[in-house]
């Protein structure tokens, strides 16, 4: 048994389409991933009304001709949502979403998913935060991307009476992020608060993540996609299957490796010692 959890997020590319949602979760559950997450919002709550109209600011990634538009291209029903948890279910695969406002909040509460997580653009938001900690059952997962060290002080006050309930995750958002400014030593920070500790990762490749679980990460989130020249502004910084399986394959492999050496001599090294000591 794994003693880690590995979230594969497909975000928005899905781009508004249940059956390519499907698909993604079906590589998900094959590259080994525990969690499909997506992201539930409202575009009339969730964007800024400046935004309503203009074009998305990169048209190489728009699916509309508004930066309204395009979110609301990209979204999937809340009806659609269930039958996507309903798919994620039969093929042994946990289904978990993001939520960006409070209605979106409400309708995940009632499908009652394997966690709701909040991204870092919403953990400022109290009324969400509050209505999850109160009146949701399952665990809320918390992305500490987008703060300050003082506003990750103040969201931990809150948080700490929920210390069982939450996963804090290390965060940096950039869409990638550089590996010096992944600033990973914040799990340690957050390890000595916050008994369950995730990283949500937005760089490159995959050498980060061994070093995210030695520093005590135990649940791990990475954007995940079929094909990296897919249009979308995630796709720089997704895994492909194959990067997925590797990542979990290493993680398998390093969780047997995190002990001390015992009293007593191991047979593999017994039967060494006895050969080629004199």
């Amino acid at each position: 048994m794994n003693n880690f959890t590995f979230i594969a997020e497909i975000g928005g590319t899905h781009i508004g389409s249940l059956e390519r949602a499907k698909k993604l979760a079906k590589l998900a559950k094959l590259a080994g991933a525990n969690i499909l997450k997506t992201q539930k919002r409202n575009p009339y709550k969730s964007v800024k009304k400046e935004l309503w109209n203009k074009p998305h600011p990169n048209q190489l990634f728009s699916y509309g001709e508004t930066y309204l538009q395009h979110r609301l291209n990209l979204e999937l029903s809340i009806e659609e949502h269930k039958e996507l948890k309903e798919y994620c279910e039969n093929i042994e695969i946990d289904y978990s979403t993001s939520v960006w406002d409070i209605a979106s909040t409400k309708e995940i509460i009632n499908i009652n998913p394997k966690f709701i997580k909040i991204p870092s653009a919403c953990n400022h938001n109290r009324e969400i935060i509050n209505l999850l900690l109160n009146d949701y059952k399952g665990e809320v997962h918390i992305s500490t991307g987008m703060t300050s060290k003082k506003e990750r002080e103040e969201l931990y006050k809150k948080l700490l009476p929920y210390k069982d309930k939450v996963v804090i995750y290390s965060c940096v958002s950039g869409y990638p992020v550089p590996f010096e400014q992944t600033y990973l030593k914040e799990i340690e920070n957050i390890k000595k608060i916050f008994p369950k500790v995730g990283y949500s990762n937005h760089s490159l490749g995959i050498a980060i993540f061994p070093v995210a679980y030695t520093l005590g990460a135990t649940y791990f989130e990475t954007h995940f996609i079929d094909d990296r020249t897919f249009l979308h502004t995630d796709s720089a910084c997704s895994l492909e299957p194959q990067g997925l399986s590797k990542v979990i394959r290493d993680l398998k492999a390093i969780s047997k490796t995190l002990k001390y050496k015992p009293d007593k001599l191991d047979e593999i090294e017994k039967e060494q010692r006895d050969k080629l000591r004199t």
